[in-house]
């Protein structure tokens, strides 16, 4: 990373110059109330140590836009599209522009995108992304970038966060489906490399169903509908009904509730499905689906108020929690 260069801070702008914080951002945001020689040294250290201003803390003084950068895993899920949605709300509001930056599911490949995104020189980021540690967005830090990361705990000077309140929520919802389903098997379907927040929800099913010591299993879905559905198929040929399936989205848990309706089974008599997040389809699917929802359109909208917050030094507190909440419909009993 040698092509990156450490941003000198406004605060050695001012130490150098003689000259308090204010009067240095007079003078890079043209006010008055600046004589002609302090004007001058000012600038003259500027130059001398190569300071460049925040895009971000200048278009909340001067209305100028500024670039954003925005770190997805994918743009194809309705949830992350609610999320860019909130997002870019904001940004048109305050006249600032976003710089898309999308990774897979690969800790390298998304060090690698969070090397261009400084590399192309944001005045912020927000990161949703699972695979990146408190480590590797120190990097941002490192550069002055300010930065709001989302479904990630990680509060630091440059570095303010979002995360979501799901395991309490779901550990109540699978406590209460057993006691009243105790006939029906619990199945968590696990999709290989879908973050964070599918192991912590996967952790809380099983730690109820240990508690209540209820037999269960896990089982592994591809993040698929069409091979999904096909696999359940398969599936439903050998196992009829007894089943309660908790799906990481909805068109998963589409494809289970499709399959077993194929199957000659019974929603949700034969077998109930819920997913764990919904999105506007659960409601559209027939029949609709039980869902656990976040909104994710107002965390976008969250994560831009922070990220001009925390870039000129108002915001108090760096962490945020979306608590989630449940939603019964037709896929299940409960």
């Amino acid at each position: 990373m040698d092509y990156l260069k450490d941003r000198v801070t406004i605060y050695e702008v001012a130490k150098a110059s003689g000259v308090s914080l204010a009067t240095v951002s007079r003078v890079i945001n043209n006010q008055g109330n600046v004589t002609e020689a302090t004007r001058k040294r000012v600038q003259d250290t500027i130059a001398r140590l190569g300071y460049k201003p925040s895009g971000l803390a200048q278009a909340l003084a001067t209305s100028k836009s500024t670039t954003i950068g925005i770190v997805i895993p994918s743009a194809n899920y309705v949830y992350i599209s609610n999320f860019l949605n909130g997002i870019t709300e904001i940004a048109k509001e305050k006249g600032y522009n976003l710089s898309l930056f999308v990774t897979s599911h690969s800790k390298e490949d998304a060090r690698s995108v969070l090397e261009k995104v400084i590399k192309s020189h944001v005045d912020g980021a927000i990161v949703f992304d699972d695979e990146l540690e408190e480590e590797d967005l120190s990097q941002l830090s490192n550069y002055a970038v300010p930065c709001i990361v989302v479904n990630n705990r990680i509060e630091t000077e440059k570095i303010g966060c979002i995360t979501f309140g799901y395991e309490h929520l779901l550990r109540e919802i699978i406590r209460s489906h057993l006691e009243h389903e105790p006939d029906k098997m619990p199945i968590f379907l696990h999709v290989h490399n879908c973050g964070r927040l599918l192991e912590r929800t996967e952790r809380s099913f099983i730690r109820v169903c240990d508690e209540m010591k209820k037999e269960y299993r896990i089982i592994n879905c591809d993040d698929s509908y069409t091979r999904s559905y096909q696999d359940f198929l398969e599936f439903f040929e050998e196992e009829k009904g007894g089943k309660f399936f908790i799906a990481y989205r909805d068109s998963i848990a589409a494809a289970v509730i499709n399959a077993a309706t194929d199957s000659g089974l019974n929603v949700p008599e034969d077998v109930e499905v819920m997913s764990l997040i919904g999105t506007k389809y659960a409601s559209i699917i027939r029949p609709s689906i039980t869902s656990m929802n976040i909104d994710m359109g107002e965390i976008g909208k969250r994560a831009m108020y922070m990220l001009i917050d925390l870039a000129t030094g108002k915001l108090n507190n760096k962490r945020y929690k979306f608590e989630s909440t449940y939603t019964k419909r037709d896929s299940t009993k409960e």
